[in-house]
């Protein structure tokens, strides 16, 4: 039924910072970026089309590609958003993402030259998969990992 994983989206209050860190730090290419002008004649999303008559050169998306087909979409906030927090502070929905590389220590060297600093070292984890976590300007967690012939990923592993 599905061939892959298109996008993560995420609302940001550093737009800047955000498209910085996934392009210049990770060194990731921007496919798209659209402005509201694209929605000036569409009648049929009325709020829309009203902001791309007050502001058309304002941007309403991003998408970062991480491999053909898979990106990162990056929105700037909104007017009126509030975090998604739960009031004691625990929330279920998003986690983290990941990312393969197919060398992790190299990975590792490359993105600290460009100022990424990683909130854990390389692990091997009980999935047979290495492992190591960063996280972007507005503090998504994700995941950099790389497969082995033993990873559950590749092999298949009930328990």
């Amino acid at each position: 039924m599905f061939s892959s994983l298109m996008h993560v989206a995420f609302y940001t209050e550093h737009f800047d910072e955000m498209m910085d860190f996934y392009t210049n730090k990770l060194g990731l290419p921007v496919k798209v970026l659209t402005r509201f002008s694209s929605y000036r004649d569409s009648s049929d999303r009325p709020a829309m089309q009203k902001a791309a008559l007050e502001n058309p050169d304002r941007i309403f998306n991003a998408y970062i590609e991480l491999a053909p087909g898979q990106f990162i979409e990056l929105f700037p906030e909104r007017k009126g958003q509030v975090r998604h927090e739960a009031p004691d502070g625990s929330e279920f929905g998003y986690a983290h993402f990941a990312l393969t590389t197919e060398d992790i220590y190299q990975t590792r060297q490359e993105l600290e030259a460009r100022g990424v600093v990683f909130d854990t070292g390389i692990s091997k984890g009980p999935s047979g998969t290495y492992q190591m976590w960063t996280h972007d300007p507005d503090g998504n967690r994700f995941e950099i990992m790389q497969y082995t012939e033993e990873s559950y990923q590749v092999t298949g592993h009930i328990d």
